[in-house]
Protein backbone atom coordinates (compact mmCIF):
# COMPACT_ATOMS: atom_id res chain seq x y z
CA UNK A 1 0.00 0.00 0.00
CA UNK A 2 1.48 3.51 -1.09
CA UNK A 3 2.49 5.71 2.04
CA UNK A 4 -0.55 8.29 2.89
CA UNK A 5 1.99 10.58 4.14
CA UNK A 6 3.81 10.72 1.12
CA UNK A 7 0.93 12.69 -0.20
CA UNK A 8 2.40 16.12 2.20
CA UNK A 9 4.45 16.50 -0.16
CA UNK A 10 4.73 18.26 -3.35
CA UNK A 11 3.56 16.39 -6.25
CA UNK A 12 6.52 17.06 -9.37
CA UNK A 13 5.24 17.82 -13.01
CA UNK A 14 5.73 15.72 -15.35
CA UNK A 15 9.04 15.89 -17.43
CA UNK A 16 7.83 17.54 -20.76
CA UNK A 17 5.76 20.66 -18.38
CA UNK A 18 9.18 22.67 -18.96
CA UNK A 19 8.69 21.95 -23.35
CA UNK A 20 5.30 23.70 -23.05
CA UNK A 21 6.50 26.77 -24.06
CA UNK A 22 7.31 27.64 -27.35
CA UNK A 23 7.46 31.28 -28.54
CA UNK A 24 8.55 33.87 -26.37
CA UNK A 25 5.94 36.52 -26.48
CA UNK A 26 5.54 39.55 -24.87
CA UNK A 27 3.24 39.66 -21.28
CA UNK A 28 0.10 41.88 -22.06
CA UNK A 29 -1.00 45.00 -20.06
CA UNK A 30 -3.45 46.42 -22.14
CA UNK A 31 -7.37 45.78 -20.94
CA UNK A 32 -10.02 47.52 -21.95
CA UNK A 33 -11.04 51.01 -20.33
CA UNK A 34 -7.42 51.16 -18.96
CA UNK A 35 -7.12 54.90 -20.85
CA UNK A 36 -8.48 57.34 -18.93
CA UNK A 37 -7.32 60.26 -21.17
CA UNK A 38 -8.91 58.65 -24.35
CA UNK A 39 -12.15 58.53 -22.12
CA UNK A 40 -12.06 62.06 -21.22
CA UNK A 41 -11.70 63.25 -24.83
CA UNK A 42 -14.14 61.04 -26.56
CA UNK A 43 -16.91 62.53 -23.67
CA UNK A 44 -15.58 65.84 -23.72
CA UNK A 45 -15.61 66.46 -27.75
CA UNK A 46 -18.97 67.63 -27.80
CA UNK A 47 -18.10 70.76 -24.90
CA UNK A 48 -14.73 71.15 -26.37
CA UNK A 49 -16.00 72.19 -30.17
CA UNK A 50 -18.92 74.27 -28.29
CA UNK A 51 -16.52 76.37 -26.40
CA UNK A 52 -13.82 76.48 -29.23
CA UNK A 53 -16.44 77.54 -31.84
CA UNK A 54 -17.71 80.45 -29.06
CA UNK A 55 -14.34 81.49 -28.49
CA UNK A 56 -13.57 81.76 -31.85
CA UNK A 57 -16.30 83.68 -33.58
CA UNK A 58 -15.78 86.17 -30.12
CA UNK A 59 -12.72 86.52 -30.93
CA UNK A 60 -13.12 87.21 -35.35
CA UNK A 61 -16.10 89.44 -34.28
CA UNK A 62 -14.18 91.77 -31.59
CA UNK A 63 -11.45 92.18 -33.71
CA UNK A 64 -13.89 93.07 -37.53
CA UNK A 65 -15.93 95.57 -35.29
CA UNK A 66 -14.05 99.29 -35.75
CA UNK A 67 -13.24 101.13 -32.34
CA UNK A 68 -11.39 104.50 -31.65
CA UNK A 69 -8.47 105.47 -29.79
CA UNK A 70 -8.03 108.05 -26.74
CA UNK A 71 -7.92 110.83 -29.64
CA UNK A 72 -10.54 109.75 -31.67
CA UNK A 73 -9.52 107.91 -34.57
CA UNK A 74 -10.30 104.83 -36.01
CA UNK A 75 -8.50 101.42 -34.37
CA UNK A 76 -9.21 97.99 -34.64
CA UNK A 77 -8.25 95.78 -32.34
CA UNK A 78 -5.36 92.93 -33.67
CA UNK A 79 -6.20 88.92 -33.75
CA UNK A 80 -3.71 88.86 -30.64
CA UNK A 81 -5.41 92.04 -28.64
CA UNK A 82 -9.18 90.52 -29.41
CA UNK A 83 -8.23 87.10 -27.98
CA UNK A 84 -6.75 88.02 -25.08
CA UNK A 85 -9.52 89.98 -24.20
CA UNK A 86 -12.26 87.74 -24.52
CA UNK A 87 -9.95 85.02 -23.09
CA UNK A 88 -10.46 87.12 -19.47
CA UNK A 89 -13.74 88.20 -20.28
CA UNK A 90 -15.47 84.90 -21.52
CA UNK A 91 -13.57 83.35 -18.20
CA UNK A 92 -15.54 86.08 -15.92
CA UNK A 93 -12.10 87.39 -14.81
CA UNK A 94 -12.01 90.71 -16.42
CA UNK A 95 -9.28 93.36 -16.34
CA UNK A 96 -10.99 96.46 -18.40
CA UNK A 97 -10.86 97.58 -21.70
CA UNK A 98 -7.97 97.25 -23.51
CA UNK A 99 -6.19 99.02 -24.94
CA UNK A 100 -8.57 101.54 -25.40
CA UNK A 101 -12.10 102.27 -24.27
CA UNK A 102 -14.75 100.21 -26.27
CA UNK A 103 -17.46 101.67 -28.31
CA UNK A 104 -21.46 100.58 -27.65
CA UNK A 105 -20.92 98.10 -30.74
CA UNK A 106 -18.18 96.78 -28.82
CA UNK A 107 -19.46 96.39 -25.53
CA UNK A 108 -22.36 94.99 -27.18
CA UNK A 109 -20.61 92.43 -28.59
CA UNK A 110 -18.92 91.37 -25.69
CA UNK A 111 -21.75 91.50 -23.79
CA UNK A 112 -23.10 88.27 -26.38
CA UNK A 113 -19.61 86.70 -25.85
CA UNK A 114 -19.98 86.48 -21.99
CA UNK A 115 -23.13 85.02 -21.85
CA UNK A 116 -22.16 82.33 -24.60
CA UNK A 117 -18.88 81.48 -23.36
CA UNK A 118 -21.03 81.23 -19.89
CA UNK A 119 -23.29 78.54 -21.33
CA UNK A 120 -20.70 76.80 -23.44
CA UNK A 121 -18.63 76.46 -20.02
CA UNK A 122 -21.73 75.41 -18.04
CA UNK A 123 -22.34 72.71 -20.66
CA UNK A 124 -18.31 71.68 -20.63
CA UNK A 125 -18.81 71.55 -16.56
CA UNK A 126 -21.78 69.70 -16.56
CA UNK A 127 -20.90 67.26 -19.03
CA UNK A 128 -16.99 66.54 -17.15
CA UNK A 129 -18.61 66.36 -13.83
CA UNK A 130 -20.83 63.85 -15.28
CA UNK A 131 -18.22 61.63 -16.37
CA UNK A 132 -15.89 61.71 -13.49
CA UNK A 133 -19.25 60.01 -11.73
CA UNK A 134 -19.13 57.23 -14.07
CA UNK A 135 -17.76 54.17 -12.83
CA UNK A 136 -15.70 53.08 -16.34
CA UNK A 137 -13.84 56.56 -16.00
CA UNK A 138 -13.48 56.10 -12.11
CA UNK A 139 -11.79 52.13 -13.26
CA UNK A 140 -10.17 53.32 -15.51
CA UNK A 141 -8.18 56.01 -13.65
CA UNK A 142 -7.91 53.64 -10.68
CA UNK A 143 -6.14 50.91 -12.97
CA UNK A 144 -3.50 53.36 -14.60
CA UNK A 145 -2.66 54.92 -11.04
CA UNK A 146 -2.23 51.13 -10.22
CA UNK A 147 -0.32 50.86 -12.95
CA UNK A 148 1.64 53.81 -11.76
CA UNK A 149 2.44 51.98 -8.77
CA UNK A 150 2.78 48.60 -9.79
CA UNK A 151 6.13 50.41 -11.69
CA UNK A 152 7.19 52.16 -9.07
CA UNK A 153 8.25 49.37 -7.06
CA UNK A 154 11.68 49.08 -7.22
CA UNK A 155 12.10 45.95 -4.88
CA UNK A 156 11.28 42.43 -4.54
CA UNK A 157 7.48 41.69 -4.80
CA UNK A 158 5.03 38.55 -5.14
CA UNK A 159 1.28 38.60 -6.72
CA UNK A 160 -1.58 37.67 -5.26
CA UNK A 161 -4.31 36.81 -6.59
CA UNK A 162 -7.04 36.41 -4.50
CA UNK A 163 -7.87 38.60 -1.22
CA UNK A 164 -10.61 36.49 0.61
CA UNK A 165 -9.58 35.12 3.81
CA UNK A 166 -6.63 33.09 2.71
CA UNK A 167 -5.25 35.59 0.58
CA UNK A 168 -5.85 38.57 3.80
CA UNK A 169 -3.85 35.98 6.16
CA UNK A 170 -1.07 35.82 3.69
CA UNK A 171 -1.14 39.27 3.02
CA UNK A 172 -1.03 40.48 6.72
CA UNK A 173 2.01 37.54 6.99
CA UNK A 174 3.85 39.14 3.89
CA UNK A 175 3.34 42.54 5.33
CA UNK A 176 4.14 41.60 8.88
CA UNK A 177 8.04 40.64 7.50
CA UNK A 178 8.19 43.36 4.99
CA UNK A 179 7.73 41.37 2.28
CA UNK A 180 5.51 43.94 -0.87
CA UNK A 181 3.10 41.99 -2.96
CA UNK A 182 0.52 43.10 -5.25
CA UNK A 183 -3.26 42.54 -5.30
CA UNK A 184 -5.47 41.28 -7.95
CA UNK A 185 -9.24 40.50 -6.65
CA UNK A 186 -12.60 40.24 -8.72
CA UNK A 187 -14.87 41.73 -5.69
CA UNK A 188 -13.83 45.48 -5.47
CA UNK A 189 -15.05 45.33 -1.95
CA UNK A 190 -11.84 43.13 -1.16
CA UNK A 191 -9.59 45.79 -3.13
CA UNK A 192 -10.62 48.62 -0.11
CA UNK A 193 -10.28 45.90 2.43
CA UNK A 194 -6.37 46.67 2.02
CA UNK A 195 -6.84 50.41 2.86
CA UNK A 196 -8.58 48.91 6.08
CA UNK A 197 -6.05 46.02 6.71
CA UNK A 198 -3.83 48.97 8.12
CA UNK A 199 -0.69 47.53 6.03
CA UNK A 200 2.37 48.99 6.82
CA UNK A 201 3.17 49.67 3.30
CA UNK A 202 0.90 51.18 0.91
CA UNK A 203 -0.17 47.97 -1.46
CA UNK A 204 -0.84 47.97 -5.22
CA UNK A 205 -4.52 46.83 -5.63
CA UNK A 206 -6.87 46.37 -8.98
CA UNK A 207 -10.20 45.32 -9.41
CA UNK A 208 -9.52 42.70 -12.10
CA UNK A 209 -10.22 39.17 -13.07
CA UNK A 210 -6.68 37.35 -12.57
CA UNK A 211 -7.77 34.91 -15.27
CA UNK A 212 -7.24 37.45 -17.32
CA UNK A 213 -3.08 37.76 -18.85
CA UNK A 214 -3.64 41.21 -19.17
CA UNK A 215 -4.14 41.65 -15.59
CA UNK A 216 -1.31 39.80 -14.45
CA UNK A 217 0.92 42.04 -16.43
CA UNK A 218 -0.24 45.46 -15.09
CA UNK A 219 0.19 43.45 -11.19
CA UNK A 220 3.44 43.17 -13.02
CA UNK A 221 4.16 39.60 -14.18
CA UNK A 222 6.50 41.24 -16.83
CA UNK A 223 8.98 43.14 -14.24
CA UNK A 224 12.22 41.94 -13.05
CA UNK A 225 11.31 42.46 -9.27
CA UNK A 226 8.57 39.99 -9.89
CA UNK A 227 9.05 36.96 -7.41
CA UNK A 228 6.41 34.97 -7.58
CA UNK A 229 2.83 34.70 -8.31
CA UNK A 230 0.02 32.98 -5.26
CA UNK A 231 -3.31 32.05 -6.68
CA UNK A 232 -5.63 31.75 -3.63
CA UNK A 233 -8.90 32.89 -5.38
CA UNK A 234 -11.74 30.94 -4.61
CA UNK A 235 -11.72 29.59 -8.26
CA UNK A 236 -9.95 26.77 -9.45
CA UNK A 237 -10.10 27.36 -13.19
CA UNK A 238 -9.05 31.04 -12.32
CA UNK A 239 -6.47 29.45 -10.58
CA UNK A 240 -5.29 27.58 -13.54
CA UNK A 241 -5.77 30.32 -15.70
CA UNK A 242 -3.33 31.90 -13.58
CA UNK A 243 -0.98 28.67 -13.32
CA UNK A 244 -0.63 28.44 -17.43
CA UNK A 245 -0.33 32.50 -17.82
CA UNK A 246 2.72 32.54 -15.66
CA UNK A 247 4.28 29.11 -16.79
CA UNK A 248 4.01 30.05 -20.70
CA UNK A 249 4.68 33.96 -20.42
CA UNK A 250 7.15 33.96 -17.20
CA UNK A 251 8.75 30.18 -16.54
CA UNK A 252 11.29 31.51 -14.64
CA UNK A 253 8.84 33.25 -11.97
CA UNK A 254 7.29 30.33 -9.64
CA UNK A 255 3.57 30.00 -8.77
CA UNK A 256 1.64 28.48 -6.22
CA UNK A 257 -1.72 28.03 -6.72
CA UNK A 258 -5.08 26.66 -4.30
CA UNK A 259 -7.16 24.03 -5.99
CA UNK A 260 -10.03 22.11 -4.11
CA UNK A 261 -10.73 19.70 -7.35
CA UNK A 262 -8.51 17.19 -7.93
CA UNK A 263 -9.29 17.05 -11.54
CA UNK A 264 -8.03 20.65 -12.14
CA UNK A 265 -5.12 20.21 -9.52
CA UNK A 266 -4.29 17.55 -12.75
CA UNK A 267 -4.15 20.35 -14.69
CA UNK A 268 -2.39 22.33 -12.79
CA UNK A 269 0.59 19.91 -12.55
CA UNK A 270 1.04 20.23 -16.54
CA UNK A 271 1.88 23.30 -16.40
CA UNK A 272 5.06 23.04 -13.51
CA UNK A 273 3.67 25.29 -10.60
CA UNK A 274 5.83 25.00 -7.90
CA UNK A 275 3.10 23.49 -5.31
CA UNK A 276 -0.23 22.70 -5.77
CA UNK A 277 -2.49 22.89 -1.99
CA UNK A 278 -5.63 20.41 -2.12
CA UNK A 279 -6.58 22.26 1.28
CA UNK A 280 -9.07 19.27 1.71
CA UNK A 281 -6.80 16.40 0.64
CA UNK A 282 -3.82 18.29 2.52
CA UNK A 283 -5.98 18.26 5.98
CA UNK A 284 -6.35 14.27 5.59
CA UNK A 285 -2.75 14.17 4.75
CA UNK A 286 -1.83 15.89 8.12
CA UNK A 287 -4.46 14.00 10.22
CA UNK A 288 -3.18 10.62 8.88
CA UNK A 289 0.28 12.06 9.67
CA UNK A 290 -0.74 12.83 13.42
CA UNK A 291 -2.40 8.96 14.07
CA UNK A 292 0.69 7.32 12.17
CA UNK A 293 3.24 9.36 13.79
CA UNK A 294 2.20 11.74 16.55
CA UNK A 295 5.88 13.21 17.25
CA UNK A 296 6.32 13.87 13.72
CA UNK A 297 2.72 15.62 13.18
CA UNK A 298 3.97 17.33 16.52
CA UNK A 299 7.63 18.62 15.27
CA UNK A 300 6.35 19.71 11.74
CA UNK A 301 3.33 21.82 13.36
CA UNK A 302 5.90 23.45 16.01
CA UNK A 303 7.98 24.67 13.11
CA UNK A 304 4.98 25.91 10.94
CA UNK A 305 3.93 27.93 13.15
CA UNK A 306 4.11 31.55 13.62
CA UNK A 307 7.70 32.32 16.14
CA UNK A 308 6.83 32.15 19.22
CA UNK A 309 3.77 30.25 19.16
CA UNK A 310 3.06 27.37 22.00
CA UNK A 311 3.67 24.17 21.33
CA UNK A 312 0.89 22.36 20.08
CA UNK A 313 -0.33 19.04 21.82
CA UNK A 314 0.34 15.74 20.83
CA UNK A 315 -2.19 12.75 21.30
CA UNK A 316 -1.34 9.38 20.96
CA UNK A 317 -2.78 5.56 20.62
CA UNK A 318 -5.12 6.82 17.54
CA UNK A 319 -3.32 4.77 15.27
CA UNK A 320 -6.33 2.13 14.83
CA UNK A 321 -9.95 2.15 15.23
CA UNK A 322 -13.28 3.19 13.44
CA UNK A 323 -13.66 6.74 12.11
CA UNK A 324 -17.02 8.94 11.88
CA UNK A 325 -17.06 11.26 9.16
CA UNK A 326 -19.61 13.43 9.29
CA UNK A 327 -19.98 15.97 5.66
CA UNK A 328 -22.19 17.09 2.68
CA UNK A 329 -19.69 17.91 0.51
CA UNK A 330 -16.39 16.14 -1.38
CA UNK A 331 -14.39 17.27 1.91
CA UNK A 332 -15.61 14.19 3.67
CA UNK A 333 -14.63 11.52 0.97
CA UNK A 334 -11.57 13.43 0.92
CA UNK A 335 -10.57 12.80 4.22
CA UNK A 336 -12.35 9.53 4.57
CA UNK A 337 -10.58 8.00 1.30
CA UNK A 338 -7.23 9.65 3.28
CA UNK A 339 -7.92 7.86 6.58
CA UNK A 340 -8.84 4.36 5.04
CA UNK A 341 -5.64 4.43 2.88
CA UNK A 342 -4.18 4.31 6.32
CA UNK A 343 -5.76 1.29 7.48
CA UNK A 344 -8.73 3.13 9.17
CA UNK A 345 -12.26 1.98 9.38
CA UNK A 346 -14.41 4.92 8.08
CA UNK A 347 -18.02 5.54 8.31
CA UNK A 348 -19.34 8.79 6.17
CA UNK A 349 -22.73 9.95 7.26
CA UNK A 350 -24.63 12.85 5.80
CA UNK A 351 -25.82 15.28 8.32
CA UNK A 352 -29.15 15.26 7.06
CA UNK A 353 -29.30 11.70 8.35
CA UNK A 354 -29.27 12.61 11.59
CA UNK A 355 -26.81 11.83 14.04
CA UNK A 356 -24.06 8.81 14.17
CA UNK A 357 -23.46 6.30 15.81
CA UNK A 358 -20.23 7.11 17.90
CA UNK A 359 -20.35 4.11 20.19
CA UNK A 360 -16.42 2.21 19.64
CA UNK A 361 -15.36 4.95 17.55
CA UNK A 362 -11.98 6.66 18.35
CA UNK A 363 -12.28 9.75 15.84
CA UNK A 364 -14.99 11.70 14.56
CA UNK A 365 -14.82 14.52 11.91
CA UNK A 366 -17.27 16.88 11.96
CA UNK A 367 -17.44 18.67 8.35
CA UNK A 368 -20.06 20.02 7.20
CA UNK A 369 -20.52 22.87 5.24
CA UNK A 370 -22.14 25.44 7.74
CA UNK A 371 -20.23 25.79 10.92
CA UNK A 372 -23.11 25.63 12.76
CA UNK A 373 -24.38 22.03 12.09
CA UNK A 374 -20.32 20.97 12.55
CA UNK A 375 -20.80 22.44 16.11
CA UNK A 376 -24.17 20.62 16.71
CA UNK A 377 -23.07 17.20 15.78
CA UNK A 378 -19.60 17.76 17.07
CA UNK A 379 -21.31 18.53 20.91
CA UNK A 380 -23.81 15.43 20.65
CA UNK A 381 -20.76 13.23 19.05
CA UNK A 382 -18.66 14.19 22.82
CA UNK A 383 -21.87 13.73 24.38
CA UNK A 384 -22.41 10.20 23.41
CA UNK A 385 -18.60 9.31 23.16
CA UNK A 386 -16.59 11.64 25.32
CA UNK A 387 -13.38 10.25 24.47
CA UNK A 388 -13.48 10.77 20.91
CA UNK A 389 -10.56 12.82 19.29
CA UNK A 390 -12.86 15.06 17.25
CA UNK A 391 -12.15 17.52 14.01
CA UNK A 392 -14.60 20.27 13.54
CA UNK A 393 -14.46 22.05 10.09
CA UNK A 394 -14.50 25.70 9.83
CA UNK A 395 -15.59 27.87 7.12
CA UNK A 396 -15.97 31.27 8.38
CA UNK A 397 -13.62 33.35 10.95
CA UNK A 398 -16.45 34.87 12.55
CA UNK A 399 -17.11 31.09 14.41
CA UNK A 400 -13.35 31.23 15.75
CA UNK A 401 -14.65 31.98 18.95
CA UNK A 402 -17.26 29.66 19.19
CA UNK A 403 -14.77 27.10 18.31
CA UNK A 404 -12.01 28.15 20.72
CA UNK A 405 -14.26 27.95 23.75
CA UNK A 406 -15.77 24.38 22.68
CA UNK A 407 -12.16 22.83 22.32
CA UNK A 408 -12.21 20.39 19.84
CA UNK A 409 -8.74 18.39 19.35
CA UNK A 410 -8.09 19.25 15.74
CA UNK A 411 -9.84 22.73 13.94
CA UNK A 412 -9.68 22.24 10.29
CA UNK A 413 -9.61 25.85 8.48
CA UNK A 414 -9.15 25.82 4.91
CA UNK A 415 -7.56 29.23 4.67
CA UNK A 416 -5.99 28.71 7.22
CA UNK A 417 -4.19 25.97 6.28
CA UNK A 418 -3.28 27.38 2.66
CA UNK A 419 -1.81 30.54 4.30
CA UNK A 420 0.21 28.60 6.01
CA UNK A 421 1.65 25.82 4.08
CA UNK A 422 1.93 28.66 1.50
CA UNK A 423 4.35 31.11 3.88
CA UNK A 424 6.32 27.73 4.67
CA UNK A 425 7.27 27.63 0.79
CA UNK A 426 7.60 31.06 -0.02
CA UNK A 427 9.40 32.83 2.98
CA UNK A 428 11.61 30.06 4.11
CA UNK A 429 11.82 26.97 1.18
CA UNK A 430 14.60 25.30 2.98
CA UNK A 431 12.69 25.18 6.15
CA UNK A 432 9.81 23.18 4.00
CA UNK A 433 12.11 21.20 2.39
CA UNK A 434 13.07 19.74 6.29
CA UNK A 435 10.14 19.42 6.34
CA UNK A 436 9.76 17.09 3.85
CA UNK A 437 12.63 14.97 4.77
CA UNK A 438 11.34 14.91 8.60
CA UNK A 439 8.00 13.33 7.27
CA UNK A 440 9.76 10.73 5.43
CA UNK A 441 11.93 9.61 8.24
CA UNK A 442 11.19 6.97 11.16
CA UNK A 443 9.57 8.45 13.95
CA UNK A 444 12.02 7.64 16.02
CA UNK A 445 14.18 10.12 14.16
CA UNK A 446 11.84 12.57 14.69
CA UNK A 447 11.86 12.35 18.44
CA UNK A 448 15.39 12.87 18.97
CA UNK A 449 15.10 16.15 16.83
CA UNK A 450 12.13 17.31 18.42
CA UNK A 451 14.33 16.52 22.06
CA UNK A 452 17.43 17.97 21.09
CA UNK A 453 15.74 21.24 19.95
CA UNK A 454 13.38 21.68 22.99
CA UNK A 455 16.19 21.57 24.60
CA UNK A 456 18.41 23.56 22.85
CA UNK A 457 15.68 26.73 22.24
CA UNK A 458 12.79 26.06 24.57
CA UNK A 459 8.84 25.27 24.29
CA UNK A 460 8.01 28.26 21.86
CA UNK A 461 8.36 28.24 18.04
CA UNK A 462 11.96 29.31 17.04
CA UNK A 463 12.80 31.39 14.40
CA UNK A 464 15.15 30.32 11.62
CA UNK A 465 18.01 31.48 9.44
CA UNK A 466 20.12 30.60 6.63
CA UNK A 467 23.54 31.27 7.12
CA UNK A 468 26.25 31.29 4.38
CA UNK A 469 30.07 31.01 5.78
CA UNK A 470 31.28 33.40 2.92
CA UNK A 471 33.09 36.80 3.51
CA UNK A 472 30.18 38.83 3.10
CA UNK A 473 27.47 37.10 5.83
CA UNK A 474 30.60 35.20 8.06
CA UNK A 475 33.61 36.89 7.41
CA UNK A 476 35.35 36.26 10.29
CA UNK A 477 34.61 32.46 10.34
CA UNK A 478 35.38 32.47 6.44
CA UNK A 479 38.55 33.91 7.18
CA UNK A 480 39.48 31.62 10.35
CA UNK A 481 38.36 28.20 7.89
CA UNK A 482 40.92 29.47 5.39
CA UNK A 483 43.94 27.57 7.99
CA UNK A 484 41.88 26.78 11.00
CA UNK A 485 39.02 24.27 11.99
CA UNK A 486 35.92 24.90 13.31
CA UNK A 487 32.41 22.52 14.41
CA UNK A 488 29.78 23.51 14.27
CA UNK A 489 29.32 22.82 17.60
CA UNK A 490 31.95 24.71 18.50
CA UNK A 491 30.25 27.89 16.35
CA UNK A 492 26.74 27.67 18.22
CA UNK A 493 28.90 27.99 21.49
CA UNK A 494 28.69 31.32 23.62
CA UNK A 495 31.24 33.74 22.33
CA UNK A 496 31.74 35.07 26.07
CA UNK A 497 32.04 31.37 27.22
CA UNK A 498 32.34 28.24 24.80
CA UNK A 499 31.33 25.99 27.64
CA UNK A 500 27.55 27.15 27.46
CA UNK A 501 25.14 26.95 24.02
CA UNK A 502 23.58 29.61 22.60
CA UNK A 503 19.92 28.83 22.21
CA UNK A 504 20.33 27.93 18.93
CA UNK A 505 19.71 24.84 16.86
CA UNK A 506 20.86 23.31 13.65
CA UNK A 507 18.03 21.44 10.93
CA UNK A 508 20.69 21.43 8.58
CA UNK A 509 23.85 21.89 6.75
CA UNK A 510 23.43 22.36 2.50
CA UNK A 511 27.17 21.51 1.23
CA UNK A 512 28.04 21.00 -2.46
CA UNK A 513 23.89 21.20 -2.91
CA UNK A 514 23.42 18.36 -0.94
CA UNK A 515 21.82 18.61 2.46
CA UNK A 516 22.34 17.32 5.22
CA UNK A 517 19.51 17.37 8.53
CA UNK A 518 19.77 16.57 11.83
CA UNK A 519 23.56 17.19 11.46
CA UNK A 520 26.26 15.79 13.95
CA UNK A 521 27.32 18.39 16.31
CA UNK A 522 31.19 17.46 15.68
CA UNK A 523 30.42 18.10 12.05
CA UNK A 524 33.72 20.08 10.44
CA UNK A 525 32.23 23.35 8.96
CA UNK A 526 33.73 24.01 5.45
CA UNK A 527 33.79 27.65 3.59
CA UNK A 528 30.74 28.24 1.85
CA UNK A 529 28.39 26.22 3.89
CA UNK A 530 25.19 26.89 4.39
CA UNK A 531 23.71 26.24 7.74
CA UNK A 532 20.40 26.14 8.32
CA UNK A 533 19.36 27.27 11.99
CA UNK A 534 16.16 28.16 14.13
CA UNK A 535 16.75 29.37 17.51
CA UNK A 536 15.60 32.30 19.98
CA UNK A 537 16.25 35.63 18.59
CA UNK A 538 18.62 36.68 21.61
CA UNK A 539 20.81 33.34 20.51
CA UNK A 540 20.81 34.54 16.87
CA UNK A 541 21.78 38.09 17.19
CA UNK A 542 24.53 36.33 19.77
CA UNK A 543 25.51 34.40 16.93
CA UNK A 544 25.79 37.35 14.34
CA UNK A 545 28.66 38.94 16.55
CA UNK A 546 30.44 35.93 16.58
CA UNK A 547 30.18 36.08 12.74
CA UNK A 548 32.55 39.41 12.56
CA UNK A 549 34.57 38.81 15.39
CA UNK A 550 37.99 37.45 14.61
CA UNK A 551 38.74 37.15 18.32
CA UNK A 552 35.08 35.15 18.91
CA UNK A 553 35.47 32.80 16.20
CA UNK A 554 39.26 32.12 17.42
CA UNK A 555 38.63 31.88 21.13
CA UNK A 556 35.45 29.52 20.00
CA UNK A 557 37.75 27.05 17.94
CA UNK A 558 40.89 26.97 20.63
CA UNK A 559 39.47 28.24 23.93
CA UNK A 560 42.14 31.14 23.44
CA UNK A 561 41.04 34.81 24.39
CA UNK A 562 42.67 36.92 21.57
CA UNK A 563 42.83 40.89 21.91
CA UNK A 564 40.19 42.09 19.70
CA UNK A 565 42.11 45.37 18.89
CA UNK A 566 45.69 44.98 17.19
CA UNK A 567 47.14 47.22 19.81
CA UNK A 568 46.25 44.69 22.66
CA UNK A 569 47.40 42.11 20.46
CA UNK A 570 50.56 43.89 19.62
CA UNK A 571 51.11 44.75 23.37
CA UNK A 572 50.77 41.47 24.69
CA UNK A 573 52.07 39.25 21.84
CA UNK A 574 49.39 37.90 20.39
CA UNK A 575 48.90 36.92 16.48
CA UNK A 576 45.59 36.62 14.98
CA UNK A 577 45.49 33.51 12.91
CA UNK A 578 44.04 34.39 9.04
Amino acid sequence: MVNPLLMLLVRRPAQGASKLRRVRVDTPTDIPTTDAIFLVLRRMRGPLIVLITTFSVSVLGLSLIPGRDAAGNPHQLTLFDAFYVISYTATTIGFGELPYPFTSLQRMWVTVAIYASVLGWAYAIGVLLSLVQEPAFREALHNQQFRRRVRRLDEPFVILAGYGQAGRRIGLALDALHRRFVVVDSDPRRISALVTDALTVDTPGLDGSAANPAVLGMAGLSQRHCRGVIAVTDDDETNLAVVMAVNLLRPEVPVIARCSDRAVAERMLDFDPGAVINPYDRYGAYLTLALLKPVTHQLVSWLMNEPGTPMPPRREGLGCGRWVVVADDRFGQEVAHDLRRAGMQVTVVDPADGHPDVQGAVGFVAGAVRDATNLAVAAHARHDNSDLFICVRQSTIRNEALLAAFDPDSVFIPTQLVAKEMMARIVDPHLWEFLEAAIEQPQEWAKEVFTALRSRVGSATPSTTLLTLDTRQAPAVARWLRTGELTLSQLLADPDDRAQRLPVAPLGIIRDEHAMYAPDPDEPLQAGDRLFLCGRDVGLDALTGSLYSDSAVEYLATGQRVPATWVFRLLTGHHRRH
